[in-house]
C-alpha cells in the first residue's frame, strides 16, 4: 500500500493489495489480518518520521524507530476495525460487496477524526489522477475509499460460487467510472501570483546565526517576482521569529514591501494575548504559528492562525502532559479560533497551514467562511528528501477538487505549485532548489455538494444502506 501513493504512484498496486488482503480476511481471523495489513500501511508506510524525530527530536534511533511502530499500530486498528465488519456481517457471502465497501468509509472518516486524526495516504487520494476523481466534489476523499473497494469485493467476488453479483458489481464500478461527473471549475477573474521557495534547510531555520540569510533571500527573490505578480505567497514560518520583537527586521520588512508595491502573505509567528497552560508559571505568552497579510497600500497587519495543530509536535495533548519530561523540545502553540480566512484587495485567501491541508473539514470550513482561493504554506524540510513531501502535496491535490478552489502551494523545499480545482498541477517548481514560480489563479466562489454537506450524507447513507443487514443479523443472533 505505502507504494500506491506518491511519490511512486504505483495506483495499480492498491487493487491487488485490497483484494489480497479481502481474500484472506474471508479466511477468518479478521482482527490479525486487519491490523497486520494495518501495519505495513501505515509503519513501513510512515518510516520516514524515524530520520526526523533522531535528527530534529534528539531521540535514539531505537526510540525513533519504536515511535514510528507505535504511531503504525495504532493508525492499524483502524483497518483491523474495517476487516472485522467486513467478516462480521458478511462473513463468506455475497454481501461483501455491500460492506467492504461502506467499512471503507467507515474507516477512513475514522482515521481522519479520532484521537484528533490522521488521514495521512487516504485511499481516496489514488483516484486523484483518474477519471472518477470528479465525485470528490460530491462525496469526498473519504467517499472515494469506496471505489477501489467496490471494485477489490467485485473481483473476489468474481473468483468466488457468487460469480454472478461479482459481474455485478464490476460492471456498477465501470459506470461510476465512465459517468463521473466533471471536477467544478473556477468562475471567476483570473489574478498572477508569485510563490516563493526560500530552501532554507531546517537545522538552519531556526538558528539565530542565519536569520540573516533567510530574510535577504526571501527579499531577494521577492524582489525579481513583484513587478509580475498582484501578490507574493512565503511558506510556513517564512520569518522564524517574532516580528513585533524584532523591531529592526521589521521595519526592514515594510520597506521592502513598500518598494514592490505588491501584496505579501507569509507564514510567520504571532504572540497572543493569552497565557498557554503550561506557561502559567513562568507567565509566558501564547504563540500561534499562522499566515500574515501585508499591503502596501494599508496600515496594519491581518493575522489568521492555525486550528488544527500537530500532536506532540506544536502541542502536547492535555492526556499526556509527563511527555514534556521526555520530550523538553516539544513545542508550544494555540489553536487559532478565527474563521480562517483573510482579505486583500478585495479577495478573499483561505489559509491552510501546514498539516492543515490533510483535513477536509478544513478547507471546506475556509470556502464557508468565503474563501474564493486556497493557500497552503508549509514547510516539509523536516522530512528531508523522504516520501513525506510529495504525499503531504497530494493531500492538498485532493482539497482543491473537494472546494473547487485553486490551491496555491508555498513550501519552503517544495513541493511548491499551483493546484487547479481538477487537481491538475499547473505549474510546479522543482524540489530543493531556492526559486519563484510565477503563475496565475483564477477566483472562484462555486459551492461544491461536498463543500455544502459535508461528510454526514454520504455517512447517513451508508448507514442506511447497512441497516437491513444488521437488523437480519440481530434476528438471526449474529450481531
Amino acid at each position: 500500500m505505502p507504494f500506491v501513493f506518491s511519490p511512486f504512484d504505483q495506483v495499480w498496486l492498491a487493487i491487488p493489495a485490497l483484494t489480497g488482503w479481502l481474500c484472506l480476511i474471508r479466511l477468518g481471523s479478521p482482527w490479525l489480518t486487519g491490523f497486520f495489513f494495518g501495519l505495513g500501511w501505515f509503519a513501513f508506510g510512515a518510516w520516514w518520521v524515524a530520520p526526523t524525530l533522531h535528527i530534529y527530536g534528539h531521540l535514539p534511533w531505537i526510540a525513533a524507530a519504536f515511535c514510528v511502530l507505535l504511531l503504525g499500530a495504532v493508525l492499524a486498528l483502524f483497518p483491523a476495525l474495517w476487516a472485522w465488519l467486513t467478516w462480521r456481517l458478511a462473513g463468506r457471502s455475497a454481501w461483501v460487496l455491500l460492506v467492504f465497501p461502506i467499512a471503507a468509509v467507515f474507516e477512513e472518516w475514522l482515521r481522519g477524526n479520532i484521537l484528533t486524526g490522521l488521514p495521512w495516504t487516504a485511499l481516496g487520494n489514488v483516484l486523484l489522477d483518474t477519471p472518477a476523481i470528479g465525485w470528490a466534489a460530491w462525496f469526498g476523499v473519504y467517499g472515494l475509499a469506496m471505489l477501489p473497494a467496490l471494485l477489490a469485493a467485485s473481483l473476489v467476488l468474481l473468483f468466488s460460487p457468487h460469480k454472478r453479483i461479482g459481474g455485478l458489481g464490476l460492471v456498477l464500478t465501470l459506470l461510476l467510472f465512465a459517468f463521473a461527473p466533471a471536477p467544478f471549475p473556477a468562475d471567476g477573474t483570473v489574478q498572477p501570483v508569485a510563490l516563493v521557495q526560500g530552501n532554507i534547510p531546517q537545522d538552519q531555520k531556526w538558528d539565530a546565526a542565519f536569520v540573516g540569510k533567510t530574510m535577504h533571500r526571501y527579499g531577494d527573490l521577492s524582489k525579481q517576482a513583484a513587478p509580475d505578480a498582484d501578490l507574493i505567497i512565503w511558506p510556513e514560518a517564512a520569518i522564524p521569529f517574532f516580528l513585533e520583537r524584532a523591531p529592526g527586521w521589521n521595519r526592514w520588512l515594510n520597506e521592502q514591501i513598500q518598494a514592490w508595491q505588491t501584496p505579501l502573505l507569509y507564514g510567520g509567528l504571532k504572540l497572543t494575548g493569552g497565557v498557554s497552560d503550561q506557561a502559567v508559571a513562568t507567565q509566558q505568552r501564547a504563540a500561534q504559528n499562522g499566515l500574515f497579510a501585508h499591503d502596501p497600500a494599508l496600515s496594519g497587519l491581518s493575522f489568521t492562525g492555525k486550528h488544527h495543530l500537530v500532536p506532540f509536535g506544536e502541542y502536547v495533548p492535555s492526556w499526556s502532559p509527563f511527555l514534556h519530561t521526555l520530550v523538553p523540545e516539544i513545542a508550544d502553540f494555540k489553536a487559532a479560533a478565527d474563521a480562517g480566512v483573510l482579505q486583500m484587495r478585495g479577495i478573499t485567501y483561505g489559509s491552510l497551514i501546514c498539516y492543515e491541508s490533510l483535513f477536509p473539514e478544513q478547507a471546506r470550513g475556509r470556502v464557508l467562511a468565503g474563501a474564493e482561493v486556497l493557500v497552503n504554506v508549509t514547510n516539509d524540510a523536516w522530512y528531508g528528501h523522504t516520501p513525506a513531501a510529495w504525499q503531504h502535496f497530494q493531500a492538498a491535490r485532493m482539497r482543491a477538487v473537494e472546494t473547487g478552489r485553486y490551491v496555491l502551494r508555498a513550501a519552503n523545499t517544495g513541493v511548491t505549485a499551483i493546484i487547479q480545482p481538477n487537481g491538475v498541477v499547473a505549474e510546479q517548481l522543482e524540489w530543493w532548489i531556492p526559486a519563484v514560480l510565477k503563475g496565475s489563479f483564477t477566483r472562484s466562489k462555486v459551492i461544491t455538494p461536498y463543500v455544502r454537506w459535508g461528510d454526514w450524507p454520504l455517512l447517513l447513507m451508508c448507514m442506511l444502506l447497512l441497516l437491513p443487514l444488521l437488523l437480519r443479523r440481530s434476528r438471526e443472533g449474529s450481531v
